[in-house]
């Protein structure tokens, strides 16, 4: 299960989500995708690394690219 952990607002949130949707290639890749405002202990955690996906154990931080993100499903 991939999950992407953003917040509203985030301009550099918005430019992940948009490489994220280039990595599905139009095959519709399922993504859970986490606002960690909800969450204080995802905020301590994740607040100054956002975005952040989440794959398994892995985590990719922001600044990725689109072969980081295509890499990272592919494993």
């Amino acid at each position: 299960m991939l999950v992407y952990l953003t917040t509203s607002g985030c301009h550099l949130c918005e430019e992940a989500k948009s490489l994220l949707l280039q990595a599905s290639d139009g095959e519709g890749l399922i993504f859970t995708e986490v606002d960690i405002a909800s969450d204080d202990a995802l905020v301590e955690r994740y607040g100054l690394r956002i975005p952040v996906l989440c794959r398994g154990q892995r985590e990719l931080d922001w600044p990725f690219a689109l072969a980081d993100i295509q890499a990272l499903i592919k494993d």
